[in-house]
């Protein structure tokens, strides 16, 4: 038997949850297999949805004949780490996608990505490991794409982007086109704020927020 878990039973597993399940039963692969929730430290087996929700330690000691995760958790460093745990454990990783979900060619799409539905990566993309698109996002052309990298529902990347590892991008955030030779660059762990709409460059570690976006200021 093979078994397949989605790391994160909140809200955002619980969307993912049906995508992969419907994407696992579209395949032609006829060996039985389990779907099932994993939640860290989870002291007893639960339900969501009227799916069997596990602790990540039942997970990791049940028996299978080949074991797959994917992590439907927002916080990119959290998903680093349970990755790591993951994989020193043998478990490989594998990619959800939408059936309504469009990846078209010269891309490549690092492992253990969420495509929701309606996402759309465009051409000659490079994205990372552990990609989340929510619904209505894309990535458009020549862009590229760092690991653990976050995008909220209907985020617009436009050409000639560069995002790096653990931004996260909010809801309906506009990213303005750069150019090959000046491209708009999303700098390490930044926060795009919903609604933002990106002029130039933000820096590492910075949220920006509004129209134009700009630096958000601690008071």
């Amino acid at each position: 038997m093979k078994l397949y878990g989605i790391i994160g039973a909140g809200g955002f597993g619980r969307e993912v949850y049906p995508v992969a399940q419907e994407m696992l039963e579209a395949g032609q692969d006829a060996e039985e297999r389990e779907l099932v929730f994993v939640v860290e430290d989870l002291e007893q087996e639960t339900t969501a949805n009227g799916h069997r929700v596990i602790s990540d330690a039942a997970f990791l000691a049940q028996a299978a004949g080949s074991k797959y995760f994917n992590i439907a958790i927002a916080d990119g460093k959290a998903r680093e780490r349970i990755a790591g745990k993951m994989l020193v454990a043998g478990i490989q990783p594998f990619t959800v996608a939408a059936r309504n979900s469009i990846c078209y060619e010269g891309n490549t799409v690092g492992v253990g990505a969420i495509l929701c539905a309606f996402t759309s990566i465009t051409s000659n993309v490079r994205i990372g490991r552990f990609f989340h698109a929510n619904i209505y996002s894309y990535v458009a052309h020549d862009c590229t794409v760092g690991d653990f990298v976050t995008f909220a529902p209907r985020v617009h990347c436009n050409g000639n982007i560069v995002i790096e590892d653990y931004a996260y991008v909010g809801t309906a955030a506009v990213i303005k086109q750069g150019t090959p030779d000046k491209p708009v660059v999303i700098g390490k762990g930044a926060v795009v704020g919903m609604g933002a709409v990106v002029t130039k460059s933000v820096a590492p570690f910075t949220t920006v927020v509004g129209n134009p976006a700009a630096e958000l200021k601690k008071k």
